[in-house]
Parts: structure tokens; C-alpha cells; sequence
């Protein structure tokens, strides 16, 4: 593998105008993210399609950092959350923002699990739990990366044989792909040396009205399962899956993110709001799992995946403390996250779908975020 310059060596900005509206978003400088981190070099990468919409990602922690498209208005309109340089993605490190997760998404129960007899510890960084990868994951490594055409950036990792304590030397690759139907695809791929547990997914924050432009509630979310995996006060799935009928977590008909979120519900206030888990009804990378609407822009995204389930989250643990782009801040619910993946500590639940990779298989795995308005 090799590290390819980015081919945008300036702040880049994209106008759109209509009849009635003109805005310019500007993606963050490609100088501040030019960086050396553990002995190897991090860039910025910009992927374009035809129609304009854009795409940046860093090569550490393979971020998600700007994500361009047009509004109702013809505005153009940055629908990710992310930080204007290398330092404030090190600094909030734990709040993944647009992060490249692994080697195992979400939680993992007190930190354990066992493989082929033998149990495994892992650094628990998450009250008593492990969550996505532990102390030093995925998110926090510089990557190999390539740009391999305007709309296309392919990033390589080697993660070392107990590496946060996970067996196995696992290699993995993440492809992100900005298509001319306004779509950003995530391909992942991994194979390992040693049987392991691998549980990859992408971590960007959305908020459809924009960056910066204040609560995510009145976004409109559908999303295409009957049940979800219930957990206890610790975020750790219950190993049971119950249905959403007749709760506030059915959103099998479109309704706003905050119609119900306040509700006296033992799942909700243990989760300060949506952090759950959803077993996703059909997930054929061709029929949507989730669509989501801009109250303000009309900005739709629609989320189709290869994977069992998807985590929704509603930004309940934002608090304001970090300066995102152009100075905005993550204040409370500012924005909405969609975790394609495998279910939660599936490594210690029997019933769920295995996690489980091998020597000689290969672990892939589409996700697509789709815009229109």
C-alpha cells in the first residue's frame, strides 16, 4: 500500500444558485489535515461527482469529514458534522465523529468474549463495556490510502494480532465511492490470519438541515424493521428482540425524531433517547432500510445496507464542548446517527447473527447513503 497526495491542494467551495437563493459551502483546508501521526503522513481527500456534490475524508481514523449536496433550493449544503483539522478529530476522538469503526462496532459486554474456548479481555472504555474497537480503535489509526479516481478513495489497514486485544492480524479495507446519482457507498472488506470477531461501520453524525443549523427533531425518520434489540441500563443488548408495535421505537411510518423521543420509557431514559439497535426487515443493498427528511432543507437520505441490523442514534451524549467546522458546535441533538453493522455484543449472544470471521473467508459489506430533495 501507498499514500497518494491529495490532488486538492487549496480550500475548496461549491456554489449553486436558483431563481431565488445563493449559498457557498466551503470543505475544510487541505493543509490542515496534512499531518504525521504515529510515523506515518495524513491527507485529505475530495471525492466529486458530475452533478457537484462532494465528498472529504481523512486518512486518519478514514473519516467522513464534509459531505456536499443540494437542498429543496438548489443550495448546496454540508450534511455531515466534522472538524476543521486533523486536532479536533484527535481531540474528540470519543465521539466519532464520521469515524471509520472497528474492529468491533458498538458494545461489547464488560469487556469480554470468548472464541473457540479461550475468553479474551479487552479495555473497557464505556462504563463497564467495551464500545467501538476500545482505547486506541480504528478511528484513532492513520491508514494507507489511495485516491483512485475523482470520485473514489481506497484506505488499507493492518490491524496486529491482538491489537485492543482482538486475535488475529486483520486486514481491512474501506472504499468510499461518491456516485453520480448523489450516493456515497462504503465498501468494507477484512481477512484474518486467526479466527476473530469483526463488526465494521461508519459513524457520521447527519444533520440534513446542515451543519450548524440546530436540533435534528423535526427531521422525518422511517425506518423499515419490526424490532429492535432492547438493552439494559448499561446499553448492553438484553439477547432479547421484541417489536416496535406499540412503542417509541416504531418508525415503520415516517414520523419526526422528537414526536416521541420524551416519553416515559424505560428504554428512553436509559438511553437518553434513541441509541438502540434495529433489526433491519430486509437488507438486500436494493430496498432502503431507513429514509430520513430535512424538515428546513428537503434534503432525503435514504440508507440501504448489507447488514442485519442498523444502530440509531440521536446525539444524546452531545454537550456543546466541541468546535465543529466553521465554528459551530455539537450542542445537544444537533444531529442523528445510522450505524449499518451486526447487532451488539453478538460475540456473547448466541441467538444473534455471527460476528465470527475465519482464516480464508472474507468479510464484506455494502452501505449506501443516498441524497435527493
Amino acid at each position: 500500500m501507498f499514500m497518494a497526495a491529495c490532488n486538492q491542494s487549496a480550500p475548496k467551495s461549491n456554489t449553486m444558485t436558483d431563481s431565488t437563493t445563493t449559498a457557498t459551502v466551503k470543505l475544510p483546508a487541505a493543509a490542515r489535515f496534512e499531518r504525521t501521526i504515529d510515523g506515518k503522513k495524513t491527507e485529505l481527500f475530495i471525492l466529486k461527482n458530475k452533478n457537484g456534490a462532494e465528498a472529504a475524508i481523512t486518512n486518519y481514523g478514514a473519516h467522513l469529514i464534509s459531505l456536499l449536496v443540494p437542498n429543496k433550493a438548489g443550495e448546496i449544503t454540508d450534511v455531515v458534522l466534522g472538524f476543521d483539522d486533523i486536532e479536533g478529530f484527535q481531540k474528540a476522538a470519543g465521539a466519532y465523529y464520521g469515524a471509520t469503526i472497528g474492529r468491533y462496532g458498538n458494545r461489547l459486554a464488560k469487556g469480554k468474549f470468548t472464541l473457540d474456548g479461550k475468553e479474551y479481555t479487552l479495555f473497557t472504555n464505556n462504563g463497564p463495556n467495551t464500545l467501538h474497537g476500545g482505547k486506541k480503535g480504528f478511528d484513532s489509526m492513520v491508514w494507507d490510502a489511495k485516491q483512485t479516481d475523482s470520485a473514489t478513495v481506497e484506505l488499507s489497514y493492518l490491524s496486529k494480532d491482538m491489537e485492543e486485544g482482538f486475535p488475529g492480524n486483520l486486514k481491512v479495507k474501506v472504499i468510499y465511492t461518491l456516485t453520480d446519482d448523489n450516493a456515497l457507498k462504503v465498501s468494507y472488506e477484512a481477512t484474518t490470519d486467526k479466527t476473530t470477531v469483526v463488526n465494521l461501520t461508519n459513524h457520521a453524525y447527519f444533520n440534513l438541515n446542515g451543519q450548524g443549523t440546530g436540533s435534528v427533531l423535526e427531521h422525518s425518520v422511517k425506518i423499515d424493521a419490526d424490532a429492535y434489540t432492547p438493552v439494559d441500563s448499561t446499553l448492553i443488548p438484553t439477547g432479547k428482540i421484541e417489536p416496535v408495535k406499540g412503542t417509541p421505537f416504531d418508525f415503520t411510518a415516517a414520523a419526526t425524531i422528537g414526536s416521541r423521543i420524551e416519553q416515559d420509557n424505560i428504554q428512553l431514559k436509559d438511553g437518553k433517547g434513541y441509541d438502540h439497535n434495529y433489526v433491519l426487515n430486509k437488507h438486500d443493498i436494493s430496498t432502503p432500510v431507513a429514509t430520513v427528511v430535512g424538515d428546513k432543507s428537503g434534503i432525503k437520505m435514504e440508507v440501504f445496507t448489507e447488514e442485519p441490523g442498523m444502530q440509531f442514534y440521536t446525539g444524546n451524549f452531545m454537550n456543546g464542548t466541541n468546535t465543529l467546522k466553521g465554528g459551530a458546535k455539537d450542542e445537544h441533538r444537533t444531529a442523528f446517527a445510522m450505524e449499518t453493522q451486526h447487532y451488539p455484543d453478538s460475540p456473547n449472544q448466541p441467538a444473534f447473527p455471527s460476528t465470527v470471521l475465519k482464516p480464508g473467508a472474507v468479510y464484506k459489506t455494502v452501505t449506501i447513503y443516498k441524497f435527493s430533495k
